[in-house]
């Protein structure tokens, strides 16, 4: 039926509160019977899961049924009306749910707002402020509004007001859930809140009026509804009547883009494809399911370490351009040049949060060039590609470095200058773009040094036309290109002009252009700065209430480059006072002000444009940066701590098109050598050597060795005191659980049987097991690891730390080795709850605190803030949780920092301890497995009252275990927690 229908009999029209039982949650909204022309349509609205419009409907004044979709799941509703209310039943097909809906009122509602007194007066709103239509904003309340709502609590309210888990900023600042509202706490009241201000809130004159109204719904919608200080005023008839009357909404609201909003300088590093739009090959991703098979991706023109360059002058860096060219650093060749409105069309994990997909550009493509050696092989004269062939017949890494070797990149101004070499020649390369009338000519200038061989370099198609000025090299057309051709033994200076074939006379514009630029003058730093601003923010200092005190150091969320801040590394200089962070933007920021007790930090933009950065490191004040596809040193020429070259101190990388292989944290050991993680594929077979790899880098960056193999998802390298790894992993298929993975040797193998080259074995036989399969309930996503090495952190001076970017915290490890196999344990610090996930982590030598920053990207529960940075510090008081963890054959030991109250360690009533096992398998994740509550037959308490020792029956090895605990120290203090832990062995008994 369609989704309007006649009625025999009037039913209720008009909108009506529901509430559905889905068990372990509720899920709230309206339910609108609306008549038009005669015809009834009946839609659920939920801010929760969208609209839903019924189909196959009947409806009457008694009864009412139809059918809707929800997430592929076809939805029978079925229910009786009584004056007022609704009852019925939700039929899934294996489910059946309650909904029950009350009709709103329409009487009238009126709330007297004048004995308030706003900051601003009517006159002194904006023009944009009139003749607003205030209820009709309201009516169309749905799901877009409240995620439009959520982004701007959690980047405009969040900081001052907080939230459950998260103290704001201002004490005085209303805190939603659980106090009274001054103002009142109805949507038209709040709005006059923000529109005009009230008491210490400031008026909100950047958002629109609908933003303020999606804000306003987020804030009833999470915090209202549930505080038992205020009664949630709906959005009925007869509370929209007496609203104001307009007919105006006001100025439109932009589209949410921020990753096409950022300025992220003159260049961009990325994988890419080049394809023109109106003519080029469409998209192509194989169906599943898992493992996905292999595309052909043969005829597709990647750059798969590609330097996207602007051409164009302007502002707004790369994303704002007109024109562009793109050169392959694996290859060195120039990929190809092209034009148009947009850039790229923005699709990946890391820039618009698409799964399974890499960006394409935009636009008219000019010219391009085949994948493979952009210049011959000096030796040979043959472009033959001799690099790693995977399964679906395409090469991937760079070119032997004794053909061509990629140096880095010089930033001068607006200038782009790429260095390589070729054989025993340098490089020295600018693009850019001419003008003949309305055609695009691209330009590429090139300075050659002298070679004992000749050196050739595929151009452009013949099908372009190509035109040359300078000295040293020519040009020849051979296989379907020009080639450029540098004589042997002889210095070139040169730039090339490739156009299209409909331009006439491009050898006469040659001829007349400006000659080939000097480029060595632009390799010595200098010229303005790119970055100049130097912008301030807070620190906001965490109440000593707990354990642990977390204060927020404000990243600058409103910058000049609307950058997004989704920080994922941080390090020290040598002044402690100073760190740099990276952030997956492909920005690196140098932060003053941490320790010399200002209140303020200064935070300066010093490099930008690199592919994913999730890992910095800092070795004698030279900042080392792992990016997807290689690992950079920043070099500052000029002493303003901007980078003026992009040195690339190794660039073995092995960059495919997939969206899943990030490379993962930066660590280095005590002889200069640097470690770092590349994730495998997801859902789909890998297909380089280095898929799901520890890999390490040699202190000169000449050289890169797998250290061991089979991981999914690395997020992090932890260095441990003996010269051992920590690897975190996340669940997935062949992975029934989180991991970590204590990392001995080299070239075991760790599990995923989708990495390269596995064992034929699928067993568990051929696996190193991880020190702790980590439930998902305890950390959806763990991170890094960091060993404690601060005297300020007491008792925990020398402890592991596992930083959660799954739930946004902190776990402490305690791990136990045992005949040689390391095993352990987690649980969770108290009082530490973060906006964002976290990713990395690093104690300051100076002040000895833990300094972490985070980001909300990929799967994380944490979404409250885009990246966020945070020092921790241990306050002195009562730490709750355990320090200590070992299983023997009959017991489990727990030592805790300080002596505890005899009478509650020794009731085994305050202890409960359950287990069960995994299933590994390809499939995602694992089931619980041989569930089981252990029977505890005594505790003992310790001479120093420090260690509790549980006597437990049949215990035996099993993957996961939690222990449930809560006592009392001698001092009164509550001690509450569970340790979640995996048992490979059991000690001897001990006393």
């Amino acid at each position: 039926m369609p989704a309007f229908y006649n009625c025999t009999s009037n039913p209720p029209a008009g909108p009506w509160d529901f509430n559905i039982d889905f068990g372990n949650e509720q899920s709230m909204g309206v339910m609108k019977i609306e008549k038009e022309a005669g015809e009834y349509r009946v839609s659920l609205i939920s801010l929760d899961w969208g609209t839903k419009i019924l189909e196959n409907t009947a409806l009457n004044a008694k009864e009412l049924s139809g059918e809707f979709e929800f997430y592929g799941d076809t939805v029978a509703l079925k229910g009786n009306f009584q004056p007022g209310y609704f009852t019925g039943e939700l039929h899934f097909t294996e489910e059946v749910f309650p909904i029950n809906a009350t009709e709103q009122s329409h009487d009238a509602i009126v709330i007297n707002r004048s004995h308030l007194s706003y900051l601003l007066q009517e006159t002194d709103l904006p023009e944009s402020e009139k003749n607003i239509d205030h209820a009709g904003i309201l009516s169309d309340r749905d799901k877009e509004g409240l995620k439009r709502g959520e982004r701007i609590y959690s980047s405009n309210c969040i900081n001052c007001h907080g939230n459950q888990e998260v103290e704001g900023s201002i004490p005085s600042a209303a805190k939603f859930w659980e106090a009274s509202f001054k103002a009142g706490s109805d949507a038209y009241s709040m709005y006059q809140t923000i529109t005009k201000g009230y008491g210490t809130m400031p008026p909100q004159p950047v958002l629109t009026p609908q933003e303020k109204y999606d804000v306003i719904g987020y804030i009833q919608h999470n915090f209202v509804r549930h505080n038992p200080q205020e009664e949630l005023i709906t959005n009925s008839p007869g509370y929209l009547s007496q609203l104001p009357k307009g007919n105006s909404r006001g100025p439109e609201v932009k589209p949410y883009k921020p990753w096409a909003d950022m300025d992220y300088g003159d260049f961009l590093i990325n994988t890419y494809e080049l394809a023109d739009t109106e003519t080029g090959i469409p998209r192509y991703h194989s169906p599943g399911p898992a493992p996905f098979p292999d595309e052909d991706y043969l005829k597709n023109n990647f750059a798969y370490k590609g330097i996207a360059i602007r051409l164009d002058k302007g502002k707004g860096g790369v994303s704002k351009g007109k024109a562009w060219m793109l050169f392959d650093h694996d290859l060195m060749r120039v990929a190809g040049g092209w034009t148009g409105d947009g850039f790229i069309d923005w699709n990946g994990i890391l820039l618009n949060d698409q799964h399974e997909t890499y960006p394409r550009n935009i636009g008219k493509l000019h010219f391009e060039t085949p994948v493979g050696p952009g210049w011959a092989n000096p030796d040979t004269g043959s472009f033959e590609d001799p690099r790693f062939r995977a399964r679906d017949g395409r090469a991937f890494g760079p070119l032997p470095k004794s053909w061509a070797d990629y140096k880095g990149l010089y930033h001068f101004e607006d200038r782009v200058i790429l260095a390589y070499s070729i054989g025993n020649s340098e490089v020295l390369e600018v693009m850019g773009m001419q003008k003949q009338d309305t055609t695009t000519i691209f330009t590429r200038t090139l300075n050659i040094s002298g070679s004992p061989s000749l050196l050739k370099m595929r151009v452009a198609p013949l099908t372009n036309k190509v035109a040359l000025r300078g000295e040293g090299a020519t040009l020849i057309k051979e296989e379907g290109y020009y080639m450029l051709l540098v004589e042997k033994g002889k210095a070139a200076k040169v730039k090339l002009f490739i156009s299209g074939s409909e331009i006439s006379g491009l050898d006469q514009f040659a001829a007349s252009a400006a000659p080939p630029e000097e480029l060595s003058q632009y390799t010595q730093g200098g010229g303005r700065p790119h970055y100049p601003q130097i912008l301030k923010t807070t620190i906001t200092r965490g109440a000593d209430k707990g354990a642990f005190a977390v204060d927020l150091l404000t990243p600058p969320f409103d910058n000049p480059w609307a950058c997004r801040m989704k920080l994922s590394g941080i390090d020290f200089l040598a002044d402690t006072n100073k760190a740099v962070v990276c952030a997956t933007d492909g920005d690196i920021w140098l932060i003053s002000g941490l320790t010399d007790n200002s209140g303020e930090l200064q935070w300066q933009r010093i490099g930008s444009g690199l592919f994913q950065p999730l890992g910095i490191k800092v070795i004698d004040d030279n900042i080392f940066v792992i990016c997807r596809d290689q690992l950079v040193r920043l070099r500052d020429y000029n002493g303003d701590m901007e980078t003026d070259f992009y040195e690339s101190f190794n660039h073995d990388h092995q960059v495919t098109d997939h969206f899943h292989e990030f490379a993962m944290g930066l660590q280095a050991d005590a002889a200069g050598n640097l470690y770092y993680a590349k994730s495998g594929r997801h859902a789909r077979e890998a297909l380089v050597p280095q898929h799901g790899t520890l890999l390490k880098v040699s202190k000169d960056g000449a050289t890169t060795d797998i250290i061991a193999t089979g991981f999914r998802a690395a997020n992090g390298v932890c260095i441990n005191p003996d010269g051992s790894f920590l690897v975190t992993d996340q669940q997935g298929y062949w992975n029934p659980m989180n991991r970590i993975n204590w990392v001995k040797g080299k070239g075991n193998f760790y599990g995923n049987i989708w990495g390269y080259d596995p064992p034929k074995d699928t067993t568990r036989l051929a696996m190193e097991p991880p020190m702790v399969w980590l439930d998902m309930k305890f950390d959806r996503s763990p991170s890094e690891l960091l060993w404690v090495d601060s005297d300020k952190w007491g008792p925990l001076n020398g402890s592991l730390l596992s930083f959660s970017y799954g739930f946004g915290k902190i776990q402490l490890v305690l791990p136990e080795q045992i005949n040689g196999q390391m095993q352990g344990g987690v649980i969770d610090l108290p009082g530490i709850k973060f906006l964002t996930g976290v990713m990395r982590g690093r104690f300051n030598p100076g002040d000895q605190q833990l300094y972490a920053c985070g980001m909300s990207a990929w799967g994380t529960n944490q979404m409250l803030r885009g990246g966020g940075l945070y020092r921790i510090r241990y306050t002195g008081r009562p730490l709750t949780t355990p320090v200590g963890l070992k299983v023997t054959r009959s017991s489990i030991v727990l030592s805790f920092a300080s002596a505890l109250d005899k009478k509650t360690a020794s009731e085994i009533n305050n202890f409960e301890i359950n287990s069960w096992d995994l299933i590994r398998s390809s499939a995602y994740g694992s089931d619980r497995y041989e569930e089981k509550t252990l029977n505890i037959s005594a505790a003992e308490l310790s001479e120093d009252g420090k260690t509790i020792k549980l006597l437990v029956d049949s215990l035996q090895k099993v993957d996961v275990m939690t222990i449930d605990y809560e006592l009392r120290d001698i001092a009164g203090n509550i001690l509450k927690g569970t340790v979640q832990n995996t048992i490979h062995q059991l000690n001897e008994e001990m006393n």
